[in-house]
C-alpha cells in the first residue's frame, strides 16, 4: 500500500498541489511561502529542488512495481510471454506520450517524439529487460554503475563541435553554409570541445540536435532526450532493488527500513561528492543528479513504508492511494480536461471577488486552485470505490 500512496503523493504535485502553493505565495508573500513556491519550480540548469525530484521519483516507483508485475507474469506465462507483455506495454506508453504531447494535431515535423511518457516507456522497457536477464542484486547494481559511469565518460571525454545550440548561432551557421541540415551545420564547425556541461553546449543536447526527429521543446533538444535516457534507466533499476528488498520474506521490516535509509543516504552522499566535477543537472540527467534523486526517492519510500506498512497508520494517505492506483489515467486526463477551468466555473467570477474582498487579496485564486485539486481527488475516489483501474 505504501507504494501506491507514494505514487499518489508524487502525482499530487503534478495535478494541482503546486498551484495551491503558488496561490498561497501570491496571497501572502513571506519567507515561508516564497521558499515553498521556489521548491516547486524547476532549477534553470545546475542545482536541485524538490520539484526536480517529482519525475525521478516516479521512475523509481516504476522499478518497484515492475518487480511485482514481472514476477507474477513469469510465474503464469513464462519469460517470453512476460517479455511480449513488456514490449506491448512500452509501445502503448510511447503512443500515449505522443498523444499527450499533441498527437497528430500538427503536421510533421511538428509532432513530439520525446517527453515524460516517452521516457517512462523507455525506462520501463530497458529496466524490465535488464531485470529479466540479470536477476541478482549484484548484477543490477553493476548495470546501474555501467550506465552512470558510462554516461559520465561520454559527456566528459567525447569531443563535440564547439558552438552553442542557440537560435541565433544555428541560424547564422545555416546561412553561412546555405544548409539547414544539422549534420552540415555541425560539420562546418572545426573547433572541438569536451567535458562541457553548459546548456546547449554538451553531448546530450548535440545528440538530440543531430538524431532526435520531430519537434523539440528547446528548439534543438529536449529535457528527456535520447542520450540522457541511459542514466534515467538506472533510477528504475534502483526501484527494482527496492522491490526485491520488499519481496524478500527473510528480511524483517525494520531491516528493510534500514536498507532503504542507508542506501538513500549513501546515494545522496556519492551524488553530492560527484557533483563537484559532474554538476547536478536535471535537464540532462547527470549521473550525480540521478544518485541524489535516487537517494531522496529511497528515503521517501522508507518514510511511507514505515508509516503505511509497518506501523499501519493509513487513514491519512487514502487520497494518495486513490490517485496512485490510477496515476496514468489522471495524468492523461489532465491534458484533455482542464480542471482549473471547471473549478473557475464553480468558484470564479463574483465568488472569487467576494473571497478576495472579504478574506484576503488572492484568496479567490487559492479557492479555485483548491477546488480544482478536490475535483481530481473526488474523481479518483469514485474510480477507486467503483474498482475502476485503468492499466496499460
Amino acid at each position: 500500500m505504501s507504494v501506491d500512496a507514494l505514487r499518489g503523493f508524487d502525482m499530487l504535485w503534478i495535478i494541482g498541489a503546486s498551484t495551491i502553493v503558488g496561490a498561497l505565495e501570491k496571497m501572502n508573500e513571506n519567507s515561508v511561502t516564497t521558499f515553498l513556491a521556489t521548491q516547486l519550480k524547476h532549477v534553470d540548469w545546475i542545482g536541485f529542488r524538490f520539484y526536480d525530484l517529482i519525475f525521478p521519483l516516479f521512475l523509481f516507483i516504476i522499478g518497484i512495481s515492475l518487480v511485482f508485475s514481472l514476477d507474477k507474469a513469469f510465474a503464469t506465462g513464462g519469460r517470453w510471454q512476460a517479455l511480449a507483455r513488456v514490449f506491448r506495454r512500452s509501445v502503448l506508453l510511447f503512443a500515449l506520450g505522443v498523444f499527450y504531447s499533441g498527437g497528430l494535431s500538427k503536421p510533421w515535423p511538428d509532432v513530439s517524439l520525446g517527453g515524460v511518457l516517452h521516457r517512462i516507456a523507455a525506462c520501463y522497457f530497458f529496466a524490465a529487460i535488464i531485470y529479466t536477464f540479470v536477476r541478482g542484486e549484484k548484477g543490477i547494481v553493476t548495470a546501474c554503475a555501467v550506465l552512470l559511469i558510462g554516461y559520465w565518460a561520454l559527456l566528459t571525454f567525447v569531443p563535440i563541435p564547439d558552438f552553442k545550440l542557440d537560435k541565433s548561432v544555428v541560424k547564422r551557421l545555416a546561412i553561412e553554409i546555405e544548409s539547414d541540415s544539422p549534420f552540415d551545420i555541425a560539420a562546418s564547425v572545426k573547433e572541438r570541445v569536451r567535458g562541457s556541461y553548459e546548456e546547449g553546449r554538451n553531448l546530450t543536447n548535440y545528440v538530440d540536435f543531430l538524431f532526435l526527429p520531430g519537434t523539440k521543446k528547446q528548439n534543438y533538444f529536449i529535457n528527456e532526450g535520447l542520450l540522457s535516457t541511459l542514466p534515467a534507466i538506472a533510477l528504475s533499476l534502483f526501484g527494482v532493488l527496492a522491490g526485491l528488498l520488499f519481496k524478500n520474506g527473510s528480511i524483517a521490516p525494520n531491516q528493510k527500513l534500514a536498507w532503504l535509509i542507508g542506501a538513500g543516504l549513501v546515494g545522496i552522499a556519492i551524488g553530492l561528492l560527484w557533483s563537484l566535477q559532474f554538476p547536478l543537472i536535471k535537464r540532462i540527467w547527470t549521473s550525480s543528479f540521478i544518485l541524489v534523486a535516487g537517494g531522496c526517492s529511497s528515503l521517501l519510500m522508507a518514510g511511507f513504508y514505515w508509516v503505511v506498512d509497518v506501523i499501519k497508520w493509513r487513514t491519512w494517505c487514502q487520497p494518495f492511494v486513490w490517485i496512485g492506483c490510477n496515476a496514468l489515467t489522471i495524468y492523461i486526463l489532465s491534458s484533455i480536461v482542464n480542471f482549473q477551468t471547471v473549478a473557475t466555473r464553480l468558484v470564479g467570477g463574483d465568488v472569487k471577488n467576494f473571497f478576495d474582498a472579504k478574506v484576503a487579496e488572492g484568496f479567490g485564486s487559492l479557492m479555485i486552485a483548491t477546488v480544482s485539486l478536490l475535483l481530481v481527488i473526488l474523481l479518483m475516489r469514485f474510480m477507486y470505490k467503483q474498482k475502476i483501474f485503468v492499466r496499460v
